[in-house]
Formats: C-alpha cells, structure tokens, sequence
C-alpha cells in the first residue's frame, strides 16, 4: 500500500515506506533505501520523514554522511512542524551542544513542548535543567515535580532521579522506602543513574520496609493513580 502511495508523492507514505525499509517491515531491511524515501518525504516539508532523516545523519546510516549540524537542521525543521519526538532530541541537541552551540534556554523551550505532548524523557530533562541551574535559577522543588511526572509515566532516568530526590530530600519530602520503588522501577527499566543510590537507600529501610517498597516496584504504573514521591 504504502509503495503506489510514495511512489505517487504522497509525502507521508514515503516517509512511512521508508521505515519499512528501515526496519524490515514487509521488505529487506536497506538503510540506504530507506534514506532515500526519507530525503524525498524531507524535502516535501514532512515532519516525520524530517525525523526520520535527522536520525540517519546523526547516526551516519544509510549511507547518509554523519553531519550533527545537519542532523540539527532536520530535526528544527521537524520540530517547528509539531513533531514531538523531534521536539525532544533538539532539545537535547541543545543542551548537550550538538550540532550548534549549547543553548540550555532553548533547550528548556523546547523540552517544554514535547512535555505538552507527553514526551516523557523532555520532563526528565526539564527536571534536570532546573535541578543543575541551566538557564535558569535552581529550582530542587520544580525539578522534582517533573521528575514525578516522568517517572509514571515510565522513563527510566526520570525514576531514578525521582529516586535520588525522594533519598536525599531534594525539593521533595524525604521518603527512602518511597525512594526504593522508584529507584528498583528504574533499574528495571535499564537507567544506570539508579545504581549510586540503591546501597544506601536498601541501607536505610529495615527488611520489611524493603519488601514492601519491592512489591509496590512491582506492581504497573497506572497513570491517573498517585504513585509515591508525589509532590504535596
């Protein structure tokens, strides 16, 4: 379906077809004819071929030559269409001084429109933003808040930050076995941040505290419910 569409100059079929090829969906996998689609859907002003695009560049995949200024271009464009995902990686673009110098306010500018669209690793780095104090004054109680946001809503560095916060008191009440579930939910998630933190925090809660903030990790995260660490 999508190739008489793409072929015909439908925009987002090619972009669609592209990531076909690029995953191997219904076809062999080609990065390069993958890349193809995604240049011709680029350059008819969609977003997500855009996206697409930018990430080969930033990667140097099919046969796309590894360009961060670029891939940063790509990406602007994407973004000021309202892609979200691309919202996100400029914003962090921004912050680390990929493909243009570092700009922590514009970074934050951006971060804060993929988090209106529910980007939950733009709230983590909101979180971080206010927490370090980039751009902006330090804020421990509004990062938290946005470590909260992202944590349940399931990304993983965004837990552990929680986790670090609840631990150690920062812009949050104090609360190590509330600590301990964000921070095994992070871990189990795959973030590395978790790991400075679990000692201490497991050192700090008796054996029973332990198996009750063990079997809260556990259970699923249901988004309208209040988890642990929410902020009063």
């Amino acid at each position: 379906m999508w190739s008489e569409l793409a072929e015909a100059g439908v925009p987002r079929a090619q972009s669609n077809l592209g990531a076909c090829y690029a995953e191997g969906f219904g076809v062999l996998r080609d990065l390069e004819v993958a890349a193809s689609w995604f240049a011709r859907a680029a350059e008819a002003g969609d977003a997500v071929g855009q996206r697409n695009l930018a990430a080969l560049h930033f990667k140097g995949e099919g046969g796309a030559q590894q360009d961060d200024a670029t891939a940063y271009a790509l990406y602007l464009a994407a973004a000021e269409a309202g892609d979200a995902a691309a919202q996100d990686m400029l914003s962090w673009m921004l912050l680390e001084g990929h493909g243009v110098e570092p700009d922590p306010i514009e970074s934050r500018r951006w971060a804060l429109a993929a988090a209106e669209r529910e980007v939950a690793t733009s709230m983590t780095r909101l979180g971080l933003i206010a927490h370090n104090a980039l751009g902006m004054e330090r804020d421990p109680e509004e990062a938290a808040r946005w470590w909260y946001e992202a944590a349940r809503r399931g990304d993983p560095d965004g837990q552990a930050m929680l986790g670090a916060a609840l631990h150690m008191g920062g812009g949050v009440e104090k609360d190590d076995r509330a600590a301990l579930v964000w921070l095994t939910r992070a871990e189990d998630g795959g973030s590395l941040l978790s790991a400075p933190f679990l000692g201490a925090v497991r050192g700090a809660l008796d054996e029973e505290q332990i198996a009750q903030a063990e079997a809260i990790a556990r259970k699923p995260l249901v988004e309208e419910a209040e988890e642990p660490g929410a902020a009063q």
